[in-house]
Parts: C-alpha cells; sequence; structure tokens
C-alpha cells in the first residue's frame, strides 16, 4: 500500500482517523509497506497484533490540561501515532480525566489535578515525567513537562517507547536535556541551493524568497522535535546580508510560524559587513556607535516579526568572510556589540569558532591550520558577554574522518560553548555512502581532556554542556542538510546520523549500538533479521570507511580544494587552505609536537598533551595526526605504516562490499521502494570503494616505493584497461590526478556519436562477474550498453547532478553485472552514447569468478 499519513496536520478527528487506520488495510507483521522513507522513524507502523496485546490497557482518550499551541501538537501527535500504532480511534479531550486517559500537561497543571501521585516536584528545562498512575479506580498515563516543550517531548518519548514495544505498564521515568542549546545549522542559500548539499534543494528558500508552501518545513520541524531539537539555522554561514531587510523578515516570519508547533525557534546567520552592505554605513567596525545601533534596529526589527526568535549565528574573519580583523577588533569585540542587541529580548548569538588564515604560507612547516582555533580565542575566555555561545567544530582541522577533540574545549572556563558536529558528511561520502557518524561522534564526546584536576573527569560532553565550570548556555550544534528529497537525505541509512545527533544531544552517554537499534526499529519495523542486519551495517560503516579512505589520523585524503568528495591525496598540501599529512618519499604524517613541530600538542592540558607529544604513547589510530614518521614505523599491531595503508584500504573495501551481500538478505522483509533505494546506495559504495582503495594504495606505493607485502597493490587480475581494448571513436585520455584512474587513464568519446570498445575474452569457460568501471561526469548524460556475443546484457543512463565535469575520483563508478556465462573467443564490448558536454568516458573492464 502506498503511505498516505505523509504530512502532520494540526488536528485529528478520533472518527476520521480511526476509519483511516481501518480502511487502509493494516496487513500481517510479515508484510512489507511500500513507502517513501518521508516519515522516517515516525512512521507508527501498526505493530505486530502480538506485540499489540502488551499495550491492552493502554488508555484510548488523550487528555491535555491547558490551550496552547504547543499543547494541542502534543496532543494530536499522540492521538495521530497511537492510532496508528495500535489500530485502534484515539479520542481526544480537554478536561480533567474522568475515564482511564493519557494526561498531559506541565508540572504545574498536572500536580493539582493528580494529588498523591509521585510527580517529581521539579525538573529542568525542557524536562519531562512518564509516569504511570491509578486515580479513583481510572487508570492513566502522565506524560508533565517543566514546559510547555517538555510536554512535546514527552509525548514523543511515550510514543516512541510504545513504537519499541517496551513496557509502560509502570512507567516512572524522569528525562531531561544535558544541556539547553540542541541546535540544527543549515547552509542553504536564498537561491534554494544548499552548500554542501546532496539531497536536492532547499526545503527553505528558493529564487531569493521563502517558498510558498512550508508543509516540508512543518514536518520536518516535527522529526527535529521528535528528537529533543529545540533551534533551527535555516541560511548559510556564509550569509546573504538581505535576510535582515525589512523585506524579507516576514518572510523569515513564515518559517518560525511553521516551526513555532513543534517548540523550535528560529535563527538566522547574519554577515558581519551588514551595517555597510545593507546599512548605508562607511563602516562594520564592531567600536562604532553607528555599528551598534544599526545591529539593535535590525534584532528589534525581527523580533517584532519574531518575538520567540532564538537568536542569530555568525561566521566572521574565516575563509573570506569579513570580520573584526578589518578594523583590528577582536573577536570578541565582534560578538558583544550583536549579543547586546539581543540581551533585552533573552536572545543568543553564535560565534562560530571555525576561524583560520587561509591565506598563510603554508610552506612554513611551523604554520598549522589546527592551532587556529585556540591562538584564535583562548586569550579572550571571559571577554564575551552571557550570550555568547562560541560555536567550536569537533576537531581542530575540518569534519575529517578521524580528529583528535579540539583543544579549544578544555581551555574555556568563562566562556559558553557548543560543539559544531556535522550530520552532512561533507568529507564523508557525502550521503552516497553510508557512514554512520553517531560512534565518530561519541569518541570526541567521550574524550576526557582533563581540564581540571578534580575527579571524576572532564570529559568534552560535559565541557560542552556547561557543567563543568558552571557557564550558563552550551550544548550541541548539528550542521544538516535535509533536501527536498522524498527520504530528506538521499540516503535512507543516512537519517540515521540526523536522528543520532538529536539523541546524543539530549544525552551524550547513550550508546551508538542503542542509538542504531532504537532507530532501525523505528524506521524498518521489528523483524530480527532487519534489525541485526541494519544495525550491523551501521555500525561497521565509520571504521569502513576510514578504511578506506584516511587511514591513522591522516585525514580524509580527499580533493580537498574541490567537493570533498573522491581521492585526491596530493590535494590537501601545498594548497591555500592547509595542510593535512604531509606524504612524502620517506614517510607521512604532521608533525605538531612541541619539541621538533608546530608545537599544537601544548594546547591540550599537560596530561593530555604529554601522551601525544610522544609517539609511543599516542593512539595509532591518531598517530599521523601528531607525529611524521618513516613507512616502515612499526605500530602496536606489529606492521609497517605502509602495510598498514594497503591492508587497511583492501579491508575497508572488502567490508563495503559486505555490506551489498547482508542488505540482499533483507529483499522479503524491506519494503520495495526502500531495499531497492538502499541496495543501489550499497553498490555504488562497494564500487566507489575499490576506486578509493585502488587510488590511495597506488599512490603511496609509487611515493614510498615499498611493495605491498602480499603483492596486491599495483596488480589487478582479471582488469582489462579500457586503452588497452579495441577502441571504435574512442580516443586516450589522461586523468588528473593519476591515481584515480587504473593505469592513469581512460579512453573518452567525443559528443555527437557513439563509441565502442571491444576485448576479445580468453580465459576459461564458466560463470563470470563482469564490473564496468566508467566516469559518470555531470556536465551531461551518457547511455551505457554491457554487449557478450551479440547478445546485450545491460543497458544503464550516466547521469550524476554533481562531482565533476570530468574524469576523476569524484566520477569514477563501476556497473557490476553478475554471473555472465563466458566461452574463449567471446566478445565483450562496451557502447557508449553521450550528450551534453560529458565524455562518455570508460576506464577498464574487470572480469572475476562469479559471485553470489
Amino acid at each position: 500500500m502506498t503511505n498516505n499519513r505523509r504530512r502532520a496536520h494540526s488536528t485529528w478527528s478520533a472518527v476520521v482517523w480511526a476509519l483511516g487506520v481501518f480502511a487502509l488495510g493494516m496487513g500481517t507483521p510479515t508484510e512489507a509497506r511500500a513507502e517513501t522513507g518521508y516519515d522516517a522513524w515516525l512512521r507508527y507502523a501498526t505493530l505486530p497484533e502480538a506485540v499489540r496485546a502488551r499495550y491492552i490497557t493502554v488508555p484510548r482518550t488523550v487528555t491535555v490540561l491547558g490551550d496552547s499551541l504547543v499543547l494541542r501538537t502534543a496532543r494530536d501527535e499522540v492521538v495521530r501515532g497511537l492510532g496508528s500504532l495500535l489500530a485502534s480511534p484515539i479520542q481526544a479531550a480537554d478536561a480533567a480525566p474522568r475515564t482511564p486517559s493519557i494526561l498531559l500537561g506541565t508540572l504545574d497543571r498536572v500536580r493539582p489535578v493528580m494529588r498523591g501521585a509521585a510527580i517529581p516536584t521539579e525538573l529542568g528545562p525542557d524536562g519531562f515525567w512518564l509516569g504511570a498512575a491509578t486515580v479513583s479506580g481510572q487508570r492513566l498515563i502522565i506524560v508533565a513537562g517543566q514546559n510547555e516543550r517538555g510536554v512535546l517531548y514527552g509525548a514523543f518519548a511515550l510514543l516512541q517507547r510504545i513504537a519499541l514495544g517496551d513496557d509502560v505498564s509502570s512507567l516512572n521515568e524522569r528525562r531531561e536535556p544535558s544541556a539547553p542549546v540542541r541546535w540544527i545549522n543549515h547552509w542553504d542559500n536564498l537561491d534554494g541551493t544548499i552548500e554542501r548539499g546532496y539531497a536536492g534543494r532547499s526545503i527553505f528558500f528558493e529564487n531569493g524568497r521563502v517558498l510558498d508552501d512550508l508543509t516540508r518545513v512543518r514536518d520536518y520541524g516535527r522529526l527535529l522535535a521528535s528528537v529533543g531539537i529545540n533551534g533551527v539555522t535555516i541560511n548559510n554561514v556564509n550569509a546573504n546580508a538581505l535576510v535582515i531587510t525589512d523585506g524579507f523578515i516576514p518572510q523569515l516570519a513564515r518559517v518560525a510560524d511553521a516551526l513555532r508547533p513543534w517548540g523550535i525557534a528560529l535563527s538566522v546567520s547574519i554577515d558581519f559587513s551588514s551595517p555597510r552592505r545593507i546599512g548605508g554605513l562607511d563602516t562594520f567596525d564592531p567600536l562604532d556607535a553607528r555599528v551598534a545601533a544599526f545591529w539593535k534596529d535590525r534584532v528589534d526589527a525581527i523580533y517584532r516579526a519574531i518575538p520567540d526568535l532564538g537568536g542569530l549565528v555568525l561566521k566572521a574573519d574565516s575563509e573570506g568572510r569579513l570580520g573584526p580583523s578589518a578594523y583590528n577588533r577582536t573577536h570578541a569585540d565582534a560578538a558583544n556589540v550583536i549579543a547586546r542587541a539581543l540581551a533585552p529580548h533573552n536572545g543568543v548569538i553564535f560565534y562560530r569558532g571555525f576561524v583560520y588564515n587561509h591565506l598563510m604560507d603554508w610552506r612554513e612547516p611551523k604554520n598549522d591550520r589546527a592551532r587556529a582555533a585556540y591562538d584564535n580565542f583562548h586569550a579572550l575566555d571571559g571577554r564575551f558577554d552571557a550570550n555568547v555561545v562560541l560555536q567550536i567544530k569537533h576537531g581542530p582541522i575540518d569534519f575529517q574522518v578521524r580528529e583528535p577533540a579540539s583543544p579549544l574545549f578544555g581551555a574555556l572556563r568563562s566562556t559558553n560553548q557548543a560543539i559544531e558536529l556535522q550530520i552532512t558528511q561533507e568529507y564523508l561520502g557525502q550521503q552516497r555512502h553510508v557512514c554512520f557518524l553517531v560512534p565518530m561522534w561519541k569518541d570526541v564526546l567521550d574524550v576526557d581532556l582533563q581540564a581540571t584536576s578534580t575527579s571524576p573527569g572532564t570529559p568534552v560532553r560535559d565541557l560542552v554542556s556547561g557543567r563543568v565550570f558552571n557557564t550558563p548556555l552550551g550544548g550541541f550544534v548539528g550542521v544538516s542538510n535535509v533536501g527536498r528529497d522524498s527520504n530528506w537525505l538521499g540516503h535512507d541509512l543516512a537519517m540515521a546520523n540526523l536522528y543520532g545527533f538529536g539523541r546524543l544531544a539530549w544525552n551524550p552517554t547513550t550508546s551508538a549500538k542503542q542509538i542504531a537499534d532504537d532507530w532501525t526499529r523505528l524506521t524498518f519495523g521489528h523483524d530480527p533479521q532487519v534489525i541485526d542486519t541494519i544495525t550491523s551495517i551501521l555500525l561497521d560503516s565509520w571504521p569502513a570507511y576510514e578504511r578506506y579512505t584516511g587511514p591513522l589520523g591522516a585525514g580524509t585524503l580527499t580533493d580537498i580544494i574541490g567537493v570533498h568528495y573522491g581521492p585526491g591525496i596530493e590535494s590537501s598540501e601545498r594548497n591555500g587552505w592547509g595542510q593535512w599529512h604531509s606524504a612524502n618519499g620517506t614517510g607521512i604524517g604532521m608533525d605538531r609536537t612541541v619539541a621538533t613541530g608546530t608545537g599544537f600538542v601544548s594546547q591540550y592540558t599537560p596530561l593530555v598533551a604529554a601522551g601525544f607529544e610522544s609517539r609511543a604513547s599516542t593512539p595509532d589510530e591518531l598517530l599521523l595526526f601528531f607525529h611524521h614518521v618513516p613507512y616502515t614505523y612499526v605500530l602496536r599491531s606489529g606492521k609497517t605504516v605502509i602495510q598498514h595503508i594497503y591492508d587497511t584500504h583492501y579491508q575497508g573495501a572488502d567490508e563495503a562490499a559486505s555490506f551489498v551481500v547482508r542488505w540482499r538478505r533483507l529483499e522479503r522483509l524491506v519494503d520495495r521502494e526502500r531495499y531497492a533505494a538502499v541496495l543501489a546506495r550499497l553498490e555504488y559504495q562497494a564500487g566507489h570503494a575499490i576506486v578509493w582503495r585502488d587510488a590511495i594504495n597506488n599512490w603511496f606505493l609509487w611515493i614510498s616505493g615499498i611493495p605491498d607485502a602480499i603483492g596486491r597493490a599495483g596488480r589487478f587480475p582479471g582488469r582489462v584497461e579500457a586503452e588497452s581494448m579495441t577502441l571504435d571513436r574512442y580516443s586516450n585520455t589522461a586523468v588528473v590526478p593519476w591515481e584515480t584512474a587504473s593505469a592513469g587513464q581512460a579512453t573518452t568519446c567525443a559528443a555527437g556519436g557513439s563509441c565502442s570498445a571491444r576485448h576479445r575474452y580468453q580465459g576459461a569457460a564458466g560463470a563470470f562477474d563482469i564490473a564496468v568501471q566508467y566516469f559518470d561526469e555531470n556536465d551531461g548524460t551518457s547511455r551505457f550498453s554491457l554487449v557478450v556475443g551479440d547478445k546485450p546484457i545491460d543497458t544503464w543512463m550516466a547521469d550524476a547532478q554533481f562531482g565533476s565535469p570530468n574524469p576523476n575520483g569524484h566520477t569514477a563508478t563501476r556497473r557490476m553485472v553478475r554471473r555472465i556465462r563466458l566461452s574463449p573467443g567471446d566478445e565483450i564490448r562496451v557502447d557508449v552514447t553521450p550528450t551534453g558536454t560529458e565524455s562518455g568516458a570508460l576506464d577498464y573492464i574487470e572480469i572475476t569468478p562469479g559471485g553470489p
């Protein structure tokens, strides 16, 4: 059936809902519904009959104490969700309960009604209590919140407990968020594009204005509220100054209206040079009284339209953005002039700590981008106003596959701070690869930076919450890039990262396994094989991605000056954006020690720094982040660094291939639409992992001159280079960088015609898998066909919308055709017809014994 419950509505009629549930004809638990992924983890799929039996005593009436927008939303969500989960009509009431009821209200409204019940006397902001009680013989489930938003969070928590099949017969559960700040940042542009957007265009903007239809924004607010998110910044930190003009503010107000029912505060990113760009001033000097007056005027205007605005976000003096350095002012000066305009409205400014001078001379070995955040902000500790939050990326570089925790977290004692985590997989497969980020985030959040001498320790999660040094604001900011794709993020499994961010922001001690398991159950159902398979793929995905991309803390080894996607080993060195790994003919790694390197290690507290200063005490997984070592350096595993590089890249590619095998076992257990969509993504990832494997290993084999002890690197049995095939209208082309194509070359086909490449098979007869390695450019479309003998085997279109217009590691793609019968003398032919300016480029074919 088609899932037609795809939009959140403000009210639900119990009668209409009941008719809807039964009219949909809920099938047996083994039937898989057709789904798009739009409902994500809020599917509320009807529970199997045996599970529904556990909730026979759950009241079918929902009573809400109060009549506010957020409380009505909480009531309607329970009516909607419980009715679907239990396949039962649910009624809504607005008076004190006289029948068995689910009672919703704030503590101050619930306590007088429920005298004698063991309700907490107080809760932290946004916290809630779930309880069960019997009053005057009536069975009650109570959802009591510290505030109205807490009631909404409690309603979602109750529904998710039931959706997970948990016992709710004797509820007595108190939950409070770890920190007051749980925000999402979007990098959406007013023209509808998204910086680092991999799932369609903006859900907020198009053609320089807010979209007319904000249904999707309302539904997005519902998803975020369900995991405790309380703020959303909707525009790019590389901000367009027009966003705070009088003509645009009413449009922002419409977005705020769409998010308000879900308890989510709107915020916007601003351009620090706005006083000059849009204010008619000749300056944006933060110490100029006219500039202060400009910010007060703009902030007051926004709050007149949006009284519950959360605040503003500012990126300044970084990557070409103008900032206080233009007037020899400090970041504190810049933050405070805006903070003082916000303070009367209880607004907050998030000042991004991602500040570095990309114009530095990176040939100077002591210059180190990793030092930048600490060097810019440590000396300013205590000079920021109370409503300034310093937003610090989790690592000192830029969302790499593995980084140590930023030392700035442990260095600020008098400044509010929030950790910035990137839900967007910018350097991590861009949602074409599954890469579950919660384990990576946990690695950083759990690190003890030993910022005090007291016990227990000071893990990053406690530092950013504000509880270590009693700073009033702090918490978590996640960079998200949901778009107009039906499943929000382009890859159904990528939604686990959005869900996981919310779960960690609320409670960062939750295990990655628990989050993966809960998300899988909510998103794909209760079948044990489905749960085990998807959870294992998620938990294995980040280690696998790290293995086939960047080893031992060297970074992702991607094209750092391009789209940050495919391999490009040398691009992260000798450019204007820093340096990553310093690989040369004898060794690899950044020397960041005090004794001989950049001195970055000294930014950590003494005990932490001592561990990183020595090679022997630095964990292998971060060795190359802190030390430059010979390729022959022996790791704790007993392997040399170079052999570790070879081995892990083969291991990671094999693990990516295993995801396909595991997923295929779910064919009849997951709805056909999502099964096919995820399978296509995993098959692509398995092929692209081979691109990574070969590019990295070939490059290091070349630069080090040290062979792979197992003899794999540089040797490819069954591979037939396109340039060695019999070519018709194809011509050979050098690929840049060379390591991203097999043998450094491809064959390209001029637009306006068709080309063919032929190979005469001379091996033994049997069943074989044939891989066609080609380049799917984004500047047109190419139609590929595989023909064996006179028999067409497969036809497909290369029509990528992002990546690159050239053959390289971004566009390298593999098409696998399985179990094809071949006999000696059979001709294998690849035909291509390109359109646009696409080159229809072919890299190689590879013939291997047929797999399953």
